[in-house]
């Protein structure tokens, strides 16, 4: 059995230790704001936290996140994370919607580190977050929306 915290709550799974987390969190846990998508790391759609840290679920083992503490978009309640929700809504950032669950955790990951990033700071850390509808002006815009909305 492997037990760890998700969104504030003890879970246990016995689950293969080397699944993959994200098929635990979608398919075990049924929290399915994480998203499937390239499977290798490379477009951020499965972006959760994982004791602060944004990690790509699609390839971290369930056996790392043992003893730790997980966050995914549904338990996202800290201040940046809530500023970059309103955000996103008030700059109509989503198009089709589908990566926008590992943006924000990107985000609200890069706000926790930096509560004050220029665009060059926002795009670095971006880099490896794919938005297939180009939302990346918009996404950059509701950054910095919701990093000037924490200031307040």
């Amino acid at each position: 059995m492997i037990e760890f915290e998700i969104n504030g709550k003890s879970v246990t799974t016995d689950s293969d230790p080397e699944t993959p987390l994200l098929w635990v969190i979608r398919d075990e846990l049924k929290l399915k704001g994480t998203k499937y998508s390239c499977g290798i790391a490379m477009c951020g759609a499965c972006t959760v936290h994982l004791d602060g840290t944004a990690t790509r679920s699609c390839v971290v083992p369930v056996s790392v996140a043992a003893g730790r503490s997980v966050t995914t978009i549904e338990g996202l309640d800290s201040d940046a994370g809530q500023a970059l929700q309103n955000a996103w809504v008030a700059e109509q950032v989503p198009q089709c919607g589908y990566c926008q669950s590992g943006q924000i955790m990107q985000a609200a990951y890069l706000l926790s580190a930096n509560a004050n990033p220029s665009d060059d700071d926002i795009d670095k850390a971006m880099n490896g977050n794919v938005c297939r509808c180009m939302a990346y002006t918009r996404i950059r815009k509701a950054i910095k929306a919701a990093a000037n909305a924490k200031e307040v």
